[in-house]
């Protein structure tokens, strides 16, 4: 069992910054940030395999946010800058034990934490 705890969420206006921090009780190789909007699914933002070093984004945030990890610590970072309204959402880490050519899907993910939120103001 992996245990996943958030944090770093807040309120900024448009154009501000944030760092969100997952902290993980067990090392994983591959590690998420979702989002979810009122009345909208799920996304996922950006991911990170560990082992590889290889990290993927979805479009509308590439150039803007960066994920990043400290081994160490077993902290997953998503750090957000140039910050939209439309970023607007809860926050979730995520994880999961086996390789996936579909990072996207929620459904592929063993362990999620309980979400930090994110508002952006205009």
């Amino acid at each position: 069992q992996v245990q996943l705890v958030e944090s770093g969420g807040g309120s900024v206006q448009a154009g501000g910054s944030l760092r969100l921090s997952c902290a993980a009780s067990k090392y994983t190789y591959y590690t998420a940030w979702f989002r979810q909007a009122p009345g909208k699914e799920r996304e996922g933002v950006a991911t990170i395999y560990r082992g590889s070093g290889f990290k993927d984004y979805t479009d509308s945030v590439k150039g803007r946010f960066t994920i990043s990890h400290d081994k160490a610590k077993k902290i997953v970072y998503l750090q957000m800058n140039s910050l939209k309204p439309e970023d607007t959402a809860m926050y979730f880490c995520a994880a999961r034990l086996s390789f996936s050519t579909t990072w996207r899907a929620p459904s592929a993910y063993n362990y999620w934490g309980k979400g930090t939120q994110v508002t952006v103001s205009s």
